[in-house]
């Protein structure tokens, strides 16, 4: 890191430009950048909230287990699918408590560990990327990206089943 802050300078110096300046300028856009994206997130952070202490999140696992089961997905890990898209923070704090509970060799824990490497924070990101950019319609975004991650899902399901007995 040093030397990337020294080879910036330096590249600055020879170009004759003011880094500090700069480097002034650019955290101030940053800062403009979060204190626009900083509403949506509130927001975000509230309803998962919600949906976690409503209970909705366990009426939703509850829902889906069947068709867990038929994909060999464990019913520990649908409260992990029904936090990924939503909250990363929220995910890796369920995934640590898979782990502690059930072991990182368990199924559960394997199936978690594919779930969490191969999904992304769907909502967490569309929120923070379009609210910066000023995007107002989504379109396809949202669905497109949820298919991404139920896909992953199953594959984790399904190839750890495979290799898992």
């Amino acid at each position: 890191m040093p030397v990337l802050v020294l080879l910036i300078v330096l590249v600055g110096a020879i170009k004759k430009v003011n880094v500090f300046e700069a480097f002034i300028e650019g955290a101030k856009q940053g800062l403009g950048t979060v204190i626009s994206i900083l509403p949506t997130l509130c927001a975000l952070f509230f309803l998962i909230g919600i949906f976690m202490s409503s209970g909705a999140s366990d009426v939703a696992s509850h829902a889906i287990s069947p068709f867990a089961r038929a994909i060999n997905l464990p019913d520990r890990v649908i409260p992990l699918m029904i936090l990924r898209p939503l909250s990363g923070s929220g995910a890796m704090a369920y995934f640590k408590t898979m782990i502690e509970t059930w072991g990182a060799d368990s199924l559960a824990g394997r199936v978690g560990a594919v779930m969490l490497g191969s999904s992304e924070t769907t909502m967490y990101t569309v929120s923070v990327y379009y609210g910066a950019a000023g995007v107002k319609k989504t379109r396809h975004t949202i669905p497109c990206a949820l298919i991404g991650d139920l896909t992953a899902f199953i594959t984790a399901g399904v190839v750890i089943g495979l290799f898992f007995k």
